[in-house]
């Protein structure tokens, strides 16, 4: 397929508010043909996108803790087992044991005491929908590439045959109304995690107190699940401290410190601090 101009692609976008956070489903369509072809594709990005949604309500429904009668709410006060529950209750615990090993304890689904594995679920719950309901998408004739972003982190993909990368902007944690990095991003996750925005709401599991010195932490990785993971390890590791990466599954990050400072790397090296772009492609 040939590069597409701006004008002969455009974006279908549907919005809900699920996690308490927006989420939204992205399908960029080329434009050449129209008719039936465009009805037919937006029909099915449609269908798509209310099955994903629907999708991340329930597992809302599972695992929020705000939510009394929540299996991870009833988990944390007692009236419910962890074998008991859904089977996917036990596959995150399984799945947050396995992040909290290979982050050296930086990141744990209790890190509040009881079982609380909100910092996993959502970017593993937004993985698993656009696996499942639109990256089939790309199957069809017209759809370009699809996408899903659940408060800022997002998992996207291309089709084989398009000449399209997703053009992603990391707010710079001190000034939103600026860019702090810029990445072109064929295939794959960036997820962001840090105090900018919500202020001290990640603890460091070791020593029970606020991660300090990051404001903020973006890792982009094939898996959300994985980003978001690490995101919030990066945090907690803070900016002095960067072997980590070198083992970390991911591709490259950016980490903005408290104290002015920013890291950037990539493939498990850091870079130089002045390179403006991150890179990853299929």
């Amino acid at each position: 397929m040939s590069a597409l101009t701006a004008a002969e692609t455009r974006r279908w976008v549907r919005v809900e508010h699920i996690m308490g956070t927006a989420v939204s489903v992205h399908v960029v369509l080329a434009t050449l043909g129209g008719g039936r072809r465009a009805d037919t594709t937006e029909a099915a990005s449609a269908r798509a996108a209310n099955a994903a949604f629907a999708d991340l309500r329930g597992i809302e429904r599972i695992f929020s803790p705000y939510l009394p009668e929540s299996e991870v709410s009833r988990i944390r006060d007692g009236r419910l087992d962890i074998e008991a529950a859904d089977p996917r209750v036990a596959e995150v615990a399984r799945l947050c044991d396995s992040a909290e090993r290979l982050t050296g304890g930086r990141f744990s689904a209790y890190w509040r005491g009881g079982f609380d594995p909100t910092g996993y679920v959502k970017g593993w719950a937004v993985e698993s929908a656009f696996n499942v309901y639109l990256r089939p998408l790309l199957e069809l004739d017209g759809v370009t590439a699809v996408g899903m972003n659940a408060g800022g982190d997002l998992q996207v993909d291309t089709a084989a045959d398009a000449d399209w990368e997703w053009e992603v902007g990391i707010a710079h944690p001190r000034d939103r109304d600026r860019l702090g990095a810029r990445l072109a991003l064929r295939a794959g996750a960036v997820a962001t995690s840090g105090p900018a925005e919500r202020g001290e709401h990640i603890m460091d599991p070791v020593t029970g107190r606020p991660a300090v010195g990051v404001l903020s932490a973006s890792i982009v990785s094939p898996h959300l699940a994985d980003a978001d993971v690490w995101a919030t390890a990066a945090v907690v590791a803070g900016i002095e401290e960067l072997d980590w990466v070198a083992t970390a599954p991911m591709t490259s990050g950016v980490m903005f410190g408290d104290d002015g400072r920013v890291r950037r790397w990539s493939g498990g090296v850091e870079v130089a601090s002045a390179q403006p772009l991150l890179n990853m492609v299929r």
